[in-house]
C-alpha cells in the first residue's frame, strides 16, 4: 500500500513541472562558451570590477556546462557588465563615542549576455542594485578594514544571483 502511494505521489510530481532548483538551463543549446571580459567602471571604487568579473568566472565554473574565458571573439556569447554607481554610508552610530558603527555599501550594476553570432540579448539586468552591510571596530587601534570584505560577498551575491538567474530563466 505504502509503494503505490509513493508511486502515485512521485507520478504527479513528474507531471506537475515540478524540477530541482539550479538543473535548468535557458539559453540556447548552442551557446558552449561564454567571455566574461573587464567590466567597465564608472565609480571611484578600485577593483570592483575585476572583483565582479573574477566571481561570476568562478560561479559560471562551478555551477555551469559552459566554458568561460575573457576574450569576447572566441566565445558564443559575451556577459558584459559595468558598474554604474558605489555608495557607501554609516547606517548606525555608536552612541558612546558617536562614530558610525556599521556601514552599508550599495552597487549599480548592468549586466547583458548576449549572443555574439546573432546579436540577440539572451540576458539583461539594466540597473542591478546590490547591498553589502559591514560593521567598523570601535577601538580604533585594532581597527581592521572591513570594506574589501564586503565588496568580496557582494561580488559572490551578485555572480550566485546572476548565475542562478541564467539557469532559471529568471
Amino acid at each position: 500500500m505504502k509503494s503505490c502511494v509513493i508511486l502515485a505521489l512521485l507520478g504527479t510530481l513528474s507531471g506537475c513541472g515540478y524540477h530541482v532548483s539550479g538543473k535548468g538551463d535557458f539559453l540556447p543549446k548552442n551557446v558552449q562558451t561564454i567571455a566574461i571580459p573587464a567590466f567597465t567602471n564608472i565609480t571611484a571604487r578600485y577593483k570592483l570590477p575585476e572583483k565582479l568579473a573574477s566571481a561570476l568566472t568562478r560561479e559560471f565554473i562551478s555551477r555551469t556546462r559552459y566554458n568561460i574565458n575573457a576574450d569576447p571573439n572566441s566565445a558564443d556569447a559575451v556577459l558584459r557588465g559595468s558598474v554604474l554607481r558605489y555608495d557607501s554610508f554609516v547606517t548606525t552610530f555608536d552612541p558612546a563615542t558617536n562614530r558610525g558603527s556599521s556601514v552599508q555599501v550599495a552597487v549599480t550594476l548592468k549586466l547583458t549576455l548576449v549572443e555574439r553570432a546573432t546579436g540577440k540579448v539572451l540576458f539583461e539586468r539594466p540597473a542591478m542594485e546590490v547591498r553589502e552591510r559591514y560593521e567598523i571596530g570601535s577601538d580604533q587601534r585594532a581597527y581592521l578594514e572591513e570594506s574589501d570584505a564586503a565588496v568580496d560577498r557582494l561580488s559572490r551575491d551578485v555572480a550566485r544571483s546572476v548565475v542562478s538567474a541564467l539557469l532559471e530563466g529568471f
